[in-house]
């Protein structure tokens, strides 16, 4: 058995089954892997099947230099519990096991280690017990997502230590117990001033809402409290964050009246009060100016008649009271509101005639008046959609019972749902597949549910607005277009609006796991961003079925097995055999497929597949042939030389002249690195931009050929630092519209400019160690913050030690103005050039930090020089 085992162990060094020399990952790192993959069912395939998770690596584990930094496993189907000995990964950076439903038990106190923690996602698990007070350890940490698991404690106040966090999301769950504020020594949720999200929905939480929880510090835009157990009044500290736009206390037990000053939160655009205990007026909105979605209904307000404010909010699309003791004259102004869709005011007294007028919004579709005190009716054509009126004086004559406004059940309308018309009818799937609305073809979406807690919008039959939200999500989530499926939209029972999302993969039938990982990262951690009208969401994606089965595995029969063993005996001699042949043959084969596969070295050490790269335009250049039109590399030919090396002018054999970048020893990419940037080089056209013509990766060269532009020189500071960036971080520089038009823009340059803007005053590049400085930047700003702009931390030693910074709240302003998600908000390149003349001080500061690079970004902003010259002598390329 010995000599088996030998054979055995000649046989996979052979086959490459067992790795030799160094690992590549840490092994502290390492043993917390392999600890978590033991306590774990159905984990990825590739967990295990190496002792080095960084080197050959594990499906979801990402790596900075031996040590994991990030762990991506959204919607693994994994099965167990969180190992403690995540502690281990000190690291770690970001973690992001959402959407694992049978992932859970309680969570480790040990988490509270990872002091390098911005982003912890556990979001649709199946965690439970208490939320670890060790949590306020965690002072990094900037996202933060807990919903949807089956915790039952109290909120720990130990999370008011968390000054860094932005969304704090922990929502359907099973959480007791008052909110926790500051006392003495003691940390609590009013400390959390730069948190935009308090997301505690859908709970068990009890007592009164603390009157000290808000203060006029805060920077919160979402607060939702809906579905507790709150009682008492509602604290009119609430009026101070004046940055407000979703507040939802509705389907709790809170009474009193409603602070008076409530009108002073004018950037309100839900207000849900709905199915409480709240008593005296009803409250004046009056100010409330872009309020789209009020509902006061269900509570104990005084009678009154119908206020004001009903028909001077033009921002209205949803007006719900329902059983709020309205009664008197229904004001005729109210349905000529713009952009109203709905009016729910049934179970009300009012009374007389009900005159909705000549002038009717056009995206008026229900209104509801069912048991009130009408006694007549007047209508017009201007309104044909559905009117109910059952219940009231009018319709108890028999002239008018039979009219289709006093009839109790009216034929409702039908939801949105992406089209299928194009794919006919007779195409039938199995029951895990559904049809492709892009092919017209059965695959394996990745699905689930999208819910939308506050949208400013009640119209579910506004095909506009959903395939906007259809665009939306295959554009950012980098799907192929069309590729959405949209279906079952209805409001749920807690008054969101729900519907069932289907994606599909770009080619055949499955997506495979990076790619469920990164769709499940971007919904769980909120990068994906829907139109501002569908409001804060959340996702809960269905498992999902990967080809070959959710583990990727197949189970094997005992018998087979020992057949497969007995049989591997014979192979593995006979191999032995064969590998010694072509462990002779090696060097001499070596050179023959050097020279007939000249792209067999892309990966170390000749692992890749030896494919070409994907180009566009662009072609491979032998090196011969490069040697050639630039007469063996002559001086002559010489038109420029940097740090990464010199530039050649040369003719090919077709007579384009062309400019050739070779790269000097030490200045080299390696090899998977140059293929990606030439991939990307061919794809990007831009007008400011030469083209790439081809490149040469052979004899240890690596060579870019370019368009060549006559009458100019290489300017290294501009072109090759542009360049180099643009290809290296392309996601960080590149416009977002690009990745739906693939064309770069006018915009698209400012918005590149302003990415580089970033980069210049925190000194760090746009994507660094997975954080994107956009984000970071905006998330950090700190309006009240008058020297620094709440940026200090982030920014570069060399500019902030000047002191007496009067233009960095513009420099800075100005650069997020540069880089808005949409084009059509940023300026134009001379309104950026016009607007950094007025910025002497910073600029001076900047360019202390990077001087060749900030003379040559705001020469382009001027339109001085560019990237592609104009043909006259004086112009750089």
């Amino acid at each position: 058995m010995g000599n088996v085992s030998g054979l055995l162990l000649v046989f996979m060094i052979l086959t490459g089954h067992l790795r030799l020399g160094s690992c590549d990952t840490d092994p502290q790192d390492a043993a917390a892997l392999r600890s978590m993959l033991s306590e774990w069912k159905n984990a990825p395939p590739t967990w295990g099947q190496s002792s080095d998770p960084c080197g050959s690596p594990w499906e979801g584990v990402f790596c900075d230099a031996s040590r994991v930094t990030s762990l991506r496993l959204s919607t693994m189907g994994i099965k167990g519990t969180l190992s403690s000995d995540i502690s281990q990964l000190t690291e770690l950076q970001s973690l992001d096991l959402s959407y694992n439903g049978d992932l859970g038990g309680l969570l480790t106190p040990n988490i509270g280690n990872l002091k390098k923690l911005t982003t912890l996602i556990l979001a649709g698990c199946s965690f439970n017990g208490k939320i670890p007070e060790e949590l306020g350890n965690l002072k990094l940490l900037s996202f933060l997502a807990l919903n949807s698991n089956k915790f039952n404690s109290r909120i720990p106040a130990s999370l008011g230590l968390l000054s860094n966090l932005y969304w704090l999301d922990l929502a359907d769950n099973q959480l007791i117990g008052s909110l926790p504020i500051s006392v003495n020594a003691t940390p609590g949720l009013d400390l959390l001033l730069n948190t935009k999200h308090f997301h505690f929905n859908k709970n068990q939480l009890s007592g009164e809402i603390p009157e000290q929880l808000f203060s006029s510090e805060m920077t919160l835009i979402h607060i939702l409290f809906d579905s507790n157990k709150f009682t008492g009044p509602i604290p009119s500290s609430v009026q101070l964050v004046k940055t407000l736009e979703v507040l939802r206390l509705d389907n709790n037990a809170l009474g009193g009246p409603v602070p008076s000053n409530i009108n002073n939160l004018t950037s309100i655009n839900e207000l849900n009060l709905a199915n409480n205990q709240l008593t005296g007026s009803l409250p004046n909105l009056t100010g409330m100016n872009n309020l789209n979605y009020v509902d006061l209904s269900n509570n104990s307000f005084s009678p009154s008649e119908a206020p004001g404010w009903f028909t001077t909010i033009e921002s209205l699309t949803a007006l719900v009271i329902e059983s709020g003791g309205l009664f008197g004259q229904i004001p005729q102004g109210l349905f000529s509101l713009p952009q109203l869709q709905q009016v729910l005011l049934n179970n009300n007294r009012f009374n007389g005639t009900l005159n909705m007028g000549s002038i009717i919004s056009p995206q008026l579709q229900l209104v509801n008046f069912r048991n009130n005190s009408i006694d007549e009716v007047v209508l017009t054509s201007s309104f044909t959609k559905t009117l109910i009126l059952s219940g009231n004086p009018l319709c108890s004559s028999s002239a008018e019972n039979t009219k289709s406004y006093c009839l109790l059940q009216q034929q409702a309308q039908t939801s949105y749902s992406t089209s299928l018309a194009n794919c006919g009818g007779s195409t039938s799937c199995s029951s895990e597949q559904k049809l492709n609305p892009r092919s017209c073809s059965c695959a394996y979406p990745y699905q689930g549910l999208m819910v939308f807690r506050a949208p400013s919008f009640r119209d579910l039959t506004n095909a506009t607005l959903f395939k906007e939200l259809e665009t939306s999500l295959w554009t950012k989530l980098g799907l192929a277009p069309s590729s959405v499926y949209i279906s079952d939209l209805f409001f749920n029972s807690d008054n969101y609006i729900q519907l069932n999302l289907a994606m599909f993969p770009s080619s055949g039938m499955y997506f495979n796991r990076s790619e469920i990982q990164r769709i499940g990262f971007y919904l769980s951690n909120q990068t994906y961003k829907p139109p501002d009208i569908f409001g804060p969401y959340y996702f809960l994606a269905f498992p999902y079925t990967f080809s070959g089965g959710k583990s990727g595995k197949t189970t094997i029969s005992t018998g087979a097995i020992a057949g497969i063993a007995a049989g591997c005996i014979i192979l593995v001699i006979g191999l032995v055999c064969v590998g010694i042949y072509a462990y002779l043959q090696k060097q001499k084969a070596k050179r023959a497929i050097e020279q007939s596969k000249p792209f067999a070295s892309w990966g170390a050490g000749g692992k890749d597949d030896g494919s070409a790269p994907q180009l566009k335009g662009a072609r491979w250049f032998p090196f011969d042939e490069i040697k050639k039109c630039t007469n063996n590399f002559s001086d002559a030919n010489e038109i420029g030389s940097g740090g990464y090396g010199k530039v050649y002018r040369g003719i090919l054999s077709s007579g384009q002249m062309v400019a050739i970048k070779r790269a000097q020893q030490g200045s080299m990419q390696g090899a998977l690195e140059f293929k990606t940037e030439i991939e990307l080089l061919s794809r990007v056209h831009h007008k400011n931009l030469v083209d790439l013509v081809g490149f040469c990766f052979e004899q240890g060269e690596q060579m870019l050929v370019y368009e060549y532009i006559p009458n100019g020189t290489l300017r290294e500071n501009l072109t090759a630092q542009l360049m180099h960036r643009l290809v290296q971080l392309l996601q960080g520089y590149l416009d977002p519209e690009y990745y739906m038009t693939q064309q770069l823009s006018e915009k698209s340059d400012v918005y590149s400019f302003g990415v580089v803007m970033l980069e210049l005053i925190t000194a760090r590049q746009p994507i660094e160690k997975g954080k994107y400085i956009v984000r970071e930047i905006r998330n950090a700003v700190d309006n009240y913050d008058e020297e620094y702009y709440g940026l200090r931390e982030m920014m570069d030693p060399v500019i902030r030690d000047v002191g007496n910074l009067t233009g960095l709240r513009r420099f800075v302003r100005l650069a997020i103005r540069c880089v808005e998600e949409s084009a059509a908000d940023r300026p134009t390149m001379n309104e950026v050039a016009v607007s950094t003349d007025s910025l002497p001080h910073i600029s001076s500061s900047v360019k202390l930090s990077n001087p060749t690079l900030w003379g040559g970004l705001f020469h382009e902003a001027r339109g001085v020089g560019a990237w592609r010259p104009d043909p006259t002598p004086e112009t750089k390329l």
